[in-house]
C-alpha cells in the first residue's frame, strides 16, 4: 500500500491537472452508481411510504444527472466541488467561532483561530476555485508521499517463514 501511495502521490505532483480531471470523472461515476442505487432502493424497500419512495427516486435521478454532468463537463464539476468544499469550510469556521464564544473549546483563542482560518479557506475556494483545487492536489500529493514513506519505513521486520524452521 505504501508503494501505491508513493506512486499516486508522484502522479499527483507530475500531472495535477490530469489528477483533477480523474477526480471529476471518478466522482461522476460514483454519483451515477449512488443515484442508481437510490432509485433501486425506492422500488425495493417495502417499508417506505409512497412519499418517501418518490422522494428517494427523484433524489436518485438528480444524483444520476449530477454524475452525468461531472463526466461530461469535468472542469465545471470541479468548480462546483470547490464551492461545496468552500461552503463546508465556512460552516465549519462559523461553528468553531461559536464554540469559542460559548466557551465549549479551551483554549478559546484556538477555536477563534481555527474558525477564522476555515472561513478564509472557504472564501478562497469561492474566489479562486481552480487554483485552490490545484494547490489542494499538490499538497495532498506531497502528504500522500510523506505518509506512505513513513509507513513504509515503520513496517515490522519480516518474520522467518515456518519452512525455515524445518531445515
Amino acid at each position: 500500500m505504501s508503494i501505491i501511495g508513493i506512486v499516486l502521490g508522484a502522479i499527483g505532483l507530475a500531472w495535477p491537472q490530469a489528477t483533477l480531471f480523474t477526480v471529476a470523472i471518478v466522482f461522476g461515476i460514483y454519483l451515477i452508481a449512488s443515484g442508481i442505487f437510490r432509485i433501486a432502493a425506492a422500488f425495493m424497500q417495502d417499508e417506505l411510504t409512497a412519499g418517501m419512495r418518490w422522494l428517494s427516486g427523484i433524489l436518485g435521478a438528480i444524483v444520476v444527472a449530477a454524475g452525468v454532468f461531472c463526466i461530461t463537463d469535468p472542469v465545471a464539476s470541479l468548480t462546483v466541488l470547490a464551492f461545496v468544499i468552500g461552503i463546508g469550510w465556512i460552516a465549519e469556521g462559523v461553528i468553531d467561532i461559536v464554540a469559542g464564544v460559548r466557551k465549549v473549546v479551551t483554549p478559546r483563542w484556538f477555536a477563534f483561530l481555527s474558525g477564522a482560518v476555515s472561513i478564509v479557506a472557504g472564501f478562497v475556494m469561492f474566489v479562486l476555485p481552480t487554483l485552490a483545487l490545484a494547490v489542494f492536489v499538490l499538497v495532498a500529493s506531497i502528504l500522500l508521499i510523506v505518509v506512505s514513506v513513513t509507513t513504509l519505513l515503520t513496517l515490522p521486520p519480516k518474520r522467518e517463514s515456518a519452512d525455515s524452521y524445518l531445515l
